[in-house]
């Protein structure tokens, strides 16, 4: 038998591991740029910089709660859980 979802459907919380993805990649990127001074031996950026970084954590709680989310509306589907 074959599978009824269809494979571009969007499933409740996919954009939020999207979102979640794209927002660690921003603060991975801008870990690497806070890191690389003191790597270099060069002067190191402002503040805000490392501020910046903390969007690896953010993105990941986002991700997080996106697949929880999926995980949620899978089991309400299957009526697990009754």
């Amino acid at each position: 038998m074959r599978d009824k979802t269809q494979t571009n459907s969007v499933e409740p919380g996919d954009r939020l591991i999207r979102a979640g993805v794209l927002v660690f990649f921003i603060g991975a990127l801008a870990t690497l740029v806070t890191v690389a001074p003191f790597l270099l031996g060069t002067t190191p950026f402002p503040t805000y910089m490392f501020g910046l970084s903390m969007l690896m954590g953010v993105g990941f709680l986002l991700a997080g709660a996106g697949v929880l989310r999926s995980i949620g509306a899978g089991r309400r589907q299957a009526g697990v859980g009754r």
